[in-house]
């Protein structure tokens, strides 16, 4: 983070309690016991404890500094004596009004002096995976969230942690009520804002698919004269907000990017792609026609930053997907378990069981947990994605806990612990599993149960 100590403070909107090195610090944190020599530490407020308690043991495990409310700089400044055990130079003290406010405000400000391109991706499904393409189809040092950090708290730190040698930044952003986006979207600044969907996702908290639109559009309105918004070429509810979009460039069928071709075999999708730069073959790692959609998206981003459309295509090969989602597993006897329990709601959900219908299977088995914060609706909605199973030839459903029952599902169990004993009983040689629910249903113990549980082949 190659920014003075200065220009930190004036990004921060802190005054200096106590001076330590010339130097710079290599990332933020937030967490005193992951603190090393050079991080600077942020208190930051919760809901139990304020992080600025744990300034000391930062201080004493190397922090470059630390970044602290009012009430606590009095036990922090270097002229009381605390020194890193680590290092004989002093910590920076920086006393400001709002430690979370401070640390996005210097994120904002690392981004503006990286002057990288900025792609942010929101939608209800799909934002982690178009995420992952997006990065692996960009050319140069792409940085991008890792895991989950992609709040208010993860998405500045995820700035924080780029290099200057980052050539373009992928920002995935969560949203769970209104002006959330906004509030990401003034601290990246993209110049790139991409909508992969809008659907009945936090719909208990924002009350209707519409309000969900007009949340992700947030995104819109932070985008510079010259940037690009990338949307589905049917965008639904999304549709009436486009307008604000200085350009618009769709994806899909009957958009600007899409296929013309496709050919799936041997774990490889095969297709023609579209785009207003030209049309170009690339051969993707996965199977997964929504994953063919999320590729689409990416490459409208990539288009929009006017990335060379070949060089797109040499890079596919190398596109990996954060874990949980849609992971293959073969396990013994030739039963192939996808794990996909990072999330899970309607839209996700289709998606999922449509590529459970694809595999080449003796039998196709759905084991799924409830699909949160979908409010009142929630029973039709469970119950829709039963029946839509049993539509698409699905051959058994396992529901997992009580809310599961709405899936009217051939088994109902109480836990995780228990779907993965009775798969191990009822899986046969040639099977296909689908394991997907909201992470509050735990189902990633579901395939780490299996692994041990189902017995290997004889000889």
């Amino acid at each position: 983070m190659k920014l003075s100590p200065q220009e930190i403070a004036a990004a921060l909107g802190a005054e200096v309690l106590g001076e330590g090195a010339p130097t710079s610090p290599r990332r933020a944190t937030i967490d005193s016991t992951r603190t090393g020599p050079g991080d600077l530490f942020f208190g930051l407020r919760g809901s139990r404890h304020d992080g600025a308690e744990f300034a000391p043991q930062a201080i004493e495990a190397g922090a470059w500094g630390v970044v602290v409310g009012p009430g606590h700089h009095r036990h922090l400044s270097p002229d009381t004596g605390d020194r890193s055990v680590h290092t004989s130079v002093r910590p920076w003290v920086f006393a400001v009004d709002d430690p979370l406010a401070a640390m996005q405000a210097l994120a904002r400000a690392w981004r503006r002096a990286l002057g990288a391109p900025v792609v942010g991706v929101t939608g209800s499904v799909g934002k982690t995976s178009v995420k992952d393409i997006t990065r692996a189809l960009l050319p140069g040092a792409v940085h991008a969230n890792k895991e989950n950090l992609n709040t208010e708290i993860g998405l500045p730190l995820t700035i924080l942690e780029a290099t200057d040698e980052a050539e373009a930044l992928v920002l995935e952003m969560a949203m769970r009520g209104k002006g959330q986006i906004a509030e990401l979207a003034a601290i990246a600044e993209p110049e790139v804002a991409v909508i992969t969907n809008v659907g009945p996702v936090h719909v208990e908290l924002l009350g209707s698919v519409a309000a969900i639109a007009a949340a992700k559009a947030e995104i819109l309105d932070d985008l510079p004269p010259t940037g690009t918004a990338v949307a589905p070429a049917e965008a639904g509810e999304l549709e009436p907000h486009l307008e604000r979009a200085p350009r618009l460039l769709r994806f899909g069928p009957g958009g600007d990017v899409e296929t013309t071709e496709v050919k799936v075999e041997e774990g490889v999708t095969d297709a023609v792609v579209s785009t207003p730069l030209g049309t170009q073959r690339f051969h993707f790692p996965f199977t997964e026609s929504h994953n063919l959609s999320n590729a689409l998206a990416a490459i409208a981003a990539g288009v929009a930053l006017g990335a060379d459309l070949a060089g797109m295509a040499d890079r596919a090969a190398g596109i990996g997907f954060s874990r949980f989602r849609g992971e293959r597993l073969e396990l013994p006897g030739g039963i192939v378990l996808v794990n996909d329990c990072y999330n899970a709601n309607p839209v996700s959900m289709r998606a999922a069981l449509d590529h459970l219908a694809t595999l080449e299977a003796t039998r196709t088995v759905a084991v799924l947990g409830e699909m949160g914060e979908l409010g009142a609706g929630s029973p039709g909605y469970h119950r829709e994605v039963g029946e839509y199973a049993r539509a698409h030839g699905i051959d058994f459903v396992i529901g997992v806990g009580l809310p599961a029952r709405d899936y009217d599902p051939d088994q109902l169990v109480a836990d995780p612990g228990e779907a993965a004993e009775f798969l191990a009983q009822q899986l046969e040689p040639g099977d296909a599993v689908l394991v997907k629910g909201s992470r509050s249903a735990g189902l990633e113990s579901v395939a780490e149960q299996l692994a041990d549980l189902v017995p290997a082949e004889d000889g």
